[in-house]
């Protein structure tokens, strides 16, 4: 009787002992939950939320029309200020009166909000002759794209080809609806004599 009461007292002790242990791990681990919950909403988030190995996406204009078309090798979204960075990103322009053109660049940094696209190494534009309009094509090292106002930039050196007319310089503004180009510096202008 007495070795059955020793068992019992061992076997309770055991018990009681796992007992605590298992809520002492449940609480603890409540107590790192909350803990990463507080700082997560206190944190914003700098790392990429989700990442697309060749993709394809289009932009709408607020009336439902298509206004860009992104594909590329890789994009990655970021949620800290909802901007996409594009490794072999193409873009092509099909919201513009013009022709539409089609945009290449080693890497890109897609400005949702704003809808603003920086391009940066190889960039590379074409844009192909339709009616009164002249085929163009733009080689430069970065570039941005102001999407809503059909304009582009560069601080960059650049050469462009319109029709048979070739302009080259450092730093351009180019307003692809009026046709208007601002050179900043360093500017050569080519073009054909008249046809007599």
């Amino acid at each position: 009787m007495h070795r059955r009461n020793a068992q019992r007292w061992r076997m309770a002790t055991i018990l009681t002992a796992g007992a605590v242990f298992a809520l002492g791990s449940f609480w603890l681990v409540q107590v790192i939950n909350r803990g990463d919950f507080a700082r997560g909403v206190d944190v914003p988030r700098t790392e990429p939320d989700y990442i697309v190995d060749n993709f394809s996406f289009v932009r709408m204009t607020p009336d439902g029309k298509p206004r860009y078309i992104i594909s590329g090798a890789r994009l990655t979204h970021r949620p800290s200020d909802d901007s996409l960075d594009v490794t072999m990103p193409v873009v092509q322009n099909i919201a513009s009166k013009q022709p539409p053109m089609t945009m290449r660049a080693n890497s890109a940094h897609v400005d949702q909000t704003n809808n603003i696209v920086d391009l940066k190494g190889d960039v590379d534009i074409r844009r192909p002759g339709l009616g009164a309009a002249r085929a163009m094509t733009l080689k430069t090292e970065a570039l941005t794209v102001l999407v809503d106002e059909d304009r582009m930039e560069t601080a960059q050196s650049f050469d462009l080809v319109i029709g048979s007319t070739t302009v080259s310089g450092v730093g351009m503004k180019a307003n692809n609806a009026t046709g208007r180009l601002d050179v900043q510096s360093q500017m050569q202008l080519n073009f054909p004599p008249r046809a007599r």
